[in-house]
């Protein structure tokens, strides 16, 4: 059987698994042992354990559950809170200035948790009754938290930087710089569209609290030092003083005691919950990145990656072109499956074409990771729909969708604008760890 043919059967396999509801871990793995055994038989059931823990033999990947424990420590306090308060009383008086202070406030928080259900969860619960009290429609109120709860998995340090980190064998510090600005960026574009929508619609001042400066002042202790621990960790990675685990470890360890010493959650109750969320999630994630490994190496042993690889090169596109194609696939993957999950499943292939084509992996990472914020916002997962939803259960997810897509179109924005300036997101990292070696 040929290999696009074994391709396109692992394919509907896998779907066909997901669609009945099968977790991606387990449908990944079913999928490569059925397909392992169906065309080698049963003596290659003897490699399929080894396989799968090799996936999780990578050092690095111990970052994942400490910088999943440092989110968590985050999202259990009240510093999200905090957060929203201290932007709401420095832009109280802008147009516009209460949407401007949830993304501020959910690209902030997103870098802290790293997860962006729960920016939306923690953003969500002050900022949109607060927006629809002050008039703001619901679209406009839950839009802004959905597509801002995205920034967390671009702006580091991000889980799924990590992830692509290891799927490619790049430098995780170079992915977490090459995530700045683009963040930057795309936070920037949304705070523009919020801005000319209050000002078209006439937005005015009335009714707000004039904050004293000591008021505005009085709330930042409780904030800075998290974000502290956020440019510190940067610092070590591209300074070369930690690893990204340990990096990860002590980011970890200082979100703890902040979250003990700035607001008291040093009951074992609360320490529970935070280990238990953290396991939880730490689970899942190194579960499909052990069941993608193990998927990974049957699409190679059955000559299907190759096969792929030398048919898109054969085909000799456009560069352009062919980034255009990878970029409609990428959002349709995101669509219906979790960022882990899609650079696990796509990198390996995708990858060494991108690169071919004469593109930037670092830069590729961005694109990618902007997609998938988009599949974030969009059904039929768009899981960050639902969870605004599960807090405004009012408010129809219609109406939530209507209110997300003017910031999908500024996604679409930010990743033609990256096309055209790839330096958005290989300058910086140029300018502090050097050229990247390819």
């Amino acid at each position: 059987m040929a290999p696009e043919t074994i391709g396109l059967l692992i394919a509907l396999t896998l779907i066909g698994l997901m669609i009945i509801g099968v977790p991606v871990a387990f449908a990944l793995g079913l999928t490569a042992l059925i397909f392992l055994v169906a065309f080698e038989g049963t003596g290659a059931l003897p490699g399929v354990a080894e396989t799968f823990f090799a996936g999780l033999g990578e050092f690095s990947l111990l970052s994942i559950p400490m910088f999943i424990v440092m989110g968590a420590a985050v999202a259990a306090s009240p510093a999200g809170r905090d957060l929203y308060e201290a932007l709401d009383r420095w832009l109280n008086r802008v147009p516009g200035g209460l949407v401007i202070s949830n993304i501020g406030a959910c690209t902030i928080f997103s870098a802290l948790s790293g997860s962006s259900p729960a920016t939306c969860a923690a953003i969500g619960k002050m900022g949109i009754p607060e927006m629809r009290n002050r008039g703001y429609p619901d679209g406009v109120a839950t839009g802004a938290i959905a597509a801002g709860g995205t920034l967390g998995i671009l702006v580091p340090p991000s889980i799924t930087m990590i992830v692509y980190g290891i799927a490619t064998e790049t430098s995780i510090g170079r992915l977490f710089i090459a995530g700045i600005l683009p963040g930057l960026m795309l936070a920037g574009l949304f705070i523009a569209w919020s801005l000319f929508f209050a000002w078209w619609n006439g937005y005015k001042l009335t009714g707000l609290r004039n904050f004293s400066w000591r008021e505005r002042f009085s709330v930042l202790p409780r904030v800075l030092p998290f974000i502290a621990i956020i440019v510190g960790i940067l610092y070590v990675l591209y300074g070369g003083v930690a690893t990204p685990s340990e990096a990860a470890g002590v980011g970890a360890l200082f979100c703890i005691l902040l979250a003990i010493i700035i607001y008291g959650l040093w009951r074992p109750s609360h320490i529970w919950r935070i280990l238990s969320t953290s396991m939880n999630e730490s689970v899942m994630i190194l579960m499909i990145i052990g069941a993608s490994a193990l998927f990974s190496f049957t699409l190679s042993w059955l000559f299907v990656t190759q096969s792929i690889a030398e048919a898109i090169v054969a085909a000799d596109l456009n560069r352009w072109v062919l980034m255009g194609v990878i970029n409609v696939f990428l959002l349709v993957a995101g669509l219906f499956l979790p960022p882990v999950a899609v650079i696990l499943m796509t990198t390996p292939i995708l990858l060494p074409i991108v690169t071919q084509a004469g593109f930037d992996p670092y830069w590729f990472a961005v694109v990618l990771t902007i997609n998938m914020e988009i599949g974030l916002i969009t059904p039929p997962v768009g899981l960050n729909l639902y969870v605004i939803n599960g807090i405004v259960p009012e408010v129809s997810l219609r109406t939530i969708l209507l209110g997300s897509l003017p910031y999908m179109l500024c996604m679409v924005t930010g990743i033609i604008l990256l096309c055209i300036f790839p330096e958005i997101a290989t300058w910086l990292p140029n300018q502090m760890m050097g050229a990247a070696i390819r």
